[in-house]
């Protein structure tokens, strides 16, 4: 069974590789798919987020990398995904997600949505509190991969004090 899980992934953090790592146990294939959304400014290109997700995932010999644009369903048969796979951190996540699953489920009905929990350390993470944490020289180190905290520290502010 093939998994697709949809994000903007601006930056990946360990909520999502949590997710993934756990996703790549449960499911044949996954596919992490990065949206190219052109109504949205992103810190990074669709390319660098790319590379950035391969790089965090090359353990893991069954997940691949992709990009879409338009419909998540649209992409997710011409991958021949039966599952969504999205991650929820806390229970607000949940009915934005919930509303998300049936409207495509009205789109997809052979597609299914399933919800991984992020683990509990994992739960604060948001791509947006990592990138404001960074953009002011805030410890991330704990909420992204090392190459990502490099990428992020080059991007988008000041280098942390280590004094």
């Amino acid at each position: 069974m093939i998994a697709l899980y949809p994000g903007s992934f601006d930056p990946l953090t360990y909520g999502h590789l949590d997710v993934i790592e756990r996703a790549a146990y449960l499911f044949e294939r996954v596919i992490v798919a990065v949206l190219r959304n052109p109504s949205k400014t992103p810190l990074f290109t669709v390319e660098e987020r790319l590379n950035q997700i391969h790089r965090a995932v090359q353990h893991l010999k069954n997940v691949d990398v992709d990009a879409f644009s338009g419909l998540t369903v649209t992409f997710a048969r011409k991958k021949e995904a039966s599952v969504l796979l999205r991650g929820l951190r806390v229970v607000s996540d949940f009915e934005l997600e919930l509303q998300m699953a049936q409207t495509n489920k009205t789109l997809a009905a052979e597609i299914e949505t399933i919800f991984l929990s992020t683990s509990t350390e994992h739960s604060f993470l948001s791509s947006s509190l990592v990138k404001g944490i960074a953009a002011v020289g805030g410890p991330i180190s704990h909420m992204v991969p090392q190459h990502i905290e490099q990428a992020l520290r080059e991007r988008s502010g000041p280098k942390e004090d280590m004094h």
